[in-house]
């Protein structure tokens, strides 16, 4: 399968950020889109944490199909890593955040630390993740004061910054790190979901790939939302939604790129319900 080159020089840096970065924490949180918990994980960072702790975090969880979110994190735990479900945008996100990080995953150094007379220093940590995942969305739920800037624009967050979270936690935001190169499969789902902006792939061949997937996983939820008589045919399907949504030309004609914006927004809003673009590849070692 083709790949796609992705690979801007400020993602060259933030990989010599990282690996700069990764001294100073005792664990590392990396977030991902819970609807595509594979193709917005970057597999050079895994390659690059050096056995520190890590939690996966699967962001915007109401946006996911719940079903296909269970079998991505039993996949990531049995691939060494703790993992916990979350909306960025909910307060309860930095209490079982905060709770899974210093009663489990860092319990016993905590313990040793007491045991030796130690005081506390505030732990450490680093998030990381794709563009556009959510990150600048949880820090600023985290630190409830607006801190990191949020923008829902692919790329926002340009250099690291470090948050003091509580006097036991403090958190290093670094920029978003897309893959430097991706097959066609993980493109278009980087693009279905916001994660890319909408002008790195021909939205034709975003959308077209989006229906087809749907008709096949989510037929129930599409024929529904667009009332659709038959989806055997994904061009039959756009002519339906743009006669059925009034995304018509002045003359009569299907305005394909009205009916494309029309298909987005309605995965991103969750109005087909909650949905997963991929399940877990059980073959496919993390390590």
């Amino acid at each position: 399968m083709s790949q796609i080159q992705w690979y801007p020089g400020h993602m060259a840096k933030s990989f010599r950020e990282l690996d700069k970065n990764l001294r100073q924490v005792e664990i590392v949180m990396i977030l991902l889109d819970a609807r595509i918990p594979m193709s917005s994980m970057n597999p050079e960072i895994l390659r690059r944490l050096h056995n520190k702790p890590v939690l996966i975090l699967f962001n915007k969880q109401d946006l996911a199909d719940r079903k296909i979110l269970s079998l991505w994190e039993d996949y990531y735990r049995q691939s060494g890593y703790y993992t916990l479900s979350i909306d960025a945008t909910s307060p309860q996100s930095l209490r079982s955040i905060y709770s899974l990080v210093k009663d489990v995953i860092l319990k016993e150094q905590v313990k040793r630390n007491l045991r030796r007379g130690r005081q506390l220093a505030p732990f450490k940590t680093m998030i990381l993740g794709i563009p556009n995942v959510g990150k600048s969305t949880l820090i600023n739920n985290l630190t409830a004061k607006g801190g990191a800037k949020v923008e829902n624009r692919p790329g926002v967050t340009r250099q690291s910054q470090w948050y003091r979270l509580s006097e036991e936690f403090e958190l290093l935001d670094t920029p978003g790190v897309l893959w430097p190169k991706f097959e066609k499969t993980i493109g278009y789902n980087l693009a279905i979901t916001g994660a890319i902006k909408d002008d790195i792939l021909p939205l034709d061949d975003v959308v077209i790939y989006a229906l087809k997937y749907l008709s096949k996983h989510y037929q129930a939820a599409l024929v529904e939302r667009y009332k659709l008589t038959s989806t055997d045919d994904v061009f039959e399907i756009l002519n339906q939604i743009g006669t059925n949504f009034g995304a018509l030309t002045r003359g009569g004609e299907i305005d394909y790129d009205r009916v494309y914006a029309i298909v987005l927004k309605d995965i991103r809003d969750k109005r087909l319900g909650g949905l997963c673009f991929e399940k877990p590849w059980w073959q496919l070692s993390l390590k």
